[in-house]
């Protein structure tokens, strides 16, 4: 993170979350300017993210925190949290323990559109079974 935390409530207080109390979140890596993931963000998992510079979003599927690594350790270090001009997106830089993806990869952005379909542009770098077990 950068030397002084962020202030949480000017920048919740800037966030216009969806009906769900939802706003997507695109994680960047902050040195390479890699995309390597969208996910979700509540206030709480924004405030955890500020608060303890691990980065933290809300889990569609199971309707709670995930702490980025928690279970796989490949964990995100924000370096810099951005909100775009209109409140409804957020940019978080990060330093990227790892693969950011499920699949093993280091970006879930791994799949080119083409006129033969979808070409995989990334290889599977962790088995991910390793990550999150069977």
């Amino acid at each position: 993170m950068t030397a002084r935390t962020p202030d949480a409530a000017a920048l919740l207080a800037a966030v216009k979350f969806d009906e769900n109390g939802l706003v997507p979140a695109i994680a960047q890596q902050y040195d390479s300017g890699e995309v390597l993931m969208v996910a979700w963000m509540t206030a709480e998992a924004i405030e955890e993210t500020l608060k303890t510079g691990r980065v933290c979003y809300w889990s569609r599927s199971r309707q709670s925190l995930w702490r980025k690594g928690e279970t796989s350790n490949q964990v995100q270090h924000l370096k810099e949290a951005l909100i775009d001009c209109d409140g409804d997106t957020l940019l978080l830089k990060v330093d990227q323990d790892g693969v950011a993806c499920h699949t093993g990869r280091r970006s879930c952005f791994y799949r080119r559109a083409d006129a033969d379909g979808l070409t995989e542009v990334a290889a599977v770098e962790i088995d991910p079974k390793s990550l999150y077990g069977a």
